[in-house]
């Protein structure tokens, strides 16, 4: 079987796979693991999308609408569920438009 997309090695020599112009290791980012619960339960993409906004916490959530979540690449809305409820669990809520 033949491998798909163009072979690329992380800085931690990790070789893998990918036909899109994504950095990411999927072996590393198998490896970490986020410390925040909510985080967890999200697909990688919406977890970096996440991160890259400096969002670690529910509180630094809630400082956000859905609109302006969804706006950011990885982000999509398989993940609003399971932010909404993460964030009802401590009695927090989106942003208002």
């Amino acid at each position: 079987m033949a491998k798909q997309g163009q072979l690329k090695i992380c800085s931690k020599g990790h070789a893998f796979y990918k036909s899109s112009s994504c950095p990411v290791c999927p072996i590393c980012e198998k490896e970490r693991q986020p410390e925040a619960d909510f985080l967890k339960r999200l697909s990688a993409p919406a977890r970096r999308a996440l991160e890259g906004m400096g969002i670690h916490t529910l509180e630094q959530l809630a400082m956000f609408t859905e609109k302006e979540l969804l706006a950011r690449h990885g982000m999509g809305p398989a993940s609003m569920p399971i932010l909404k409820q993460a964030l009802a669990s401590k009695g927090l809520h989106f942003k208002e438009q």
